[in-house]
């Protein structure tokens, strides 16, 4: 008879390994070693056997201390075959994420589905806040059969695959795996004369008729969230999420970055030049902001606390900046009048000893000569 491997050996952990060392290494070990990704392997069927017997002693306190103590002799006459029967409460608590868990037990109930809505909205009502009422198509429990999904005066029958449990036990090696009932898809129940408004379904799409409130200084692509609001769960279970999607329209004057709104304003030559108080639009309407005489082209001046509200802090509170981008506009077509006016600007000037063209003219001498 083969000789009996250390349980700490087996995991490939330290005497003193804590819960959280045991279970990490029992998951790895089980999902290298599972009867489903090693079908017909007896090696792997045996290793994936002798990691849970491991694993079920030295996660129980009392048992791991009587291992420590006398080995495997401290565990008396149990064997694999007693332990085996816990391997299926591993599962639920270990396992669950890896293989998909275990079926849905008849009375757990089966939770709603969460449903998303996309909601367009304005720039400005992005900015500031807005309620909308909106219409949301979801599935509710049929009103005539009340969810049951049998005609009035008759009921389901229990599912005769799995005796009404909702589950079918599969073995797989040494062990047996439940599974959710092909038959019933685990309500536990057949139905043999179907309700004809819902045809058996148990549900039927309604409109649901809901406020939704977008608070000041939300952005693209945010989520708001209704508990509750979701599709009806099944036999019990608990309604399913409401996620509302925002999505805001372009807007004609404005762009956005951050709690920041973006304007670009076109300015003629003399204004720029001379300077001018000029009318800028922003999300509370028409402000005069003076631009100084001498003005580049793309400048960018800053109205404070025109911008976007900070989120939740509501109009009138915490905002972002306006930025206003200015862009210098060359007119296309002059008379014979202009033309002869900007030459004889451009000879009083001497535009050739302006700063920045100067500099240029500085830095193609140096890399050329």
């Amino acid at each position: 008879m083969a000789e009996k491997r250390d349980l700490y050996e087996v995991l490939g952990v330290s005497k003193d390994a804590d819960e959280r060392e045991l279970k990490a290494s029992y998951r790895k070990l089980a999902h290298q070693h599972h009867p489903d990704k090693n079908p017909g392997d007896k090696v792997a069927e045996e290793k994936f056997k002798e990691a849970s017997l491991a694993y079920t002693v030295l996660s129980d306190p009392e048992k791991r201390a009587q291992y420590d103590r006398f080995g495997h002799a401290g565990l008396g006459t149990q064997g694999a075959d007693d332990y085996s029967a816990n391997v299926q409460d591993i599962f639920g608590s270990i396992f669950g994420d890896l293989f998909g868990g275990g079926a849905r037990r008849r009375g757990q109930g089966e939770r709603g589905a969460d449903l998303q809505y996309t909601l367009q909205i304005s720039f400005e009502e992005a900015a500031f806040g807005v309620e909308k009422e909106v219409t949301i198509p979801r599935k509710e429990a049929c009103q005539t059969c009340k969810g049951s999904g049998a005609k009035a005066g008759t009921k389901p029958i229990p599912c005769r695959t799995c005796a009404g449990l909702g589950e079918v036990r599969v073995t797989q090696g040494f062990f047996a795996i439940a599974q959710t009932c092909p038959s019933c898809h685990g309500s536990g129940q057949m139905i043999s004369d179907p309700c004809q408004d819902c045809k058996g379904s148990r549900t039927k799409e309604v409109q649901r008729q809901l406020a939704v409130k977008v608070p000041p200084g939300v952005d693209e692509g945010m989520q708001l969230r209704f508990t509750g609001e979701g599709e009806g769960g099944m036999q019990g279970g608990g309604r399913g999420n409401l996620y509302v999607v925002i999505s805001i329209a372009p807007h004609a004057l404005f762009t956005r970055e951050d709690d920041k709104v973006i304007c670009e304003i076109p300015i003629s030559f003399t204004q720029a030049a001379l300077g001018a108080k000029i009318e800028v639009p922003t999300l509370d309407g028409k402000v005069s902001m003076q631009i100084p005489a001498g003005t580049q082209t793309g400048a960018v001046f800053r109205l404070a606390k025109k911008g976007i509200p900070h989120l939740r802090q509501g109009r009138g509170e915490s905002r972002g900046d306006q930025l206003v981008k200015v862009h210098l506009e060359v007119p296309k077509h002059l008379t014979r009048r202009q033309k002869d006016l900007l030459i004889e600007f451009a000879d009083q000037s001497g535009e050739e000893n302006l700063p920045v063209h100067q500099g240029f003219l500085n830095k193609v001498k140096e890399i050329f000569g």
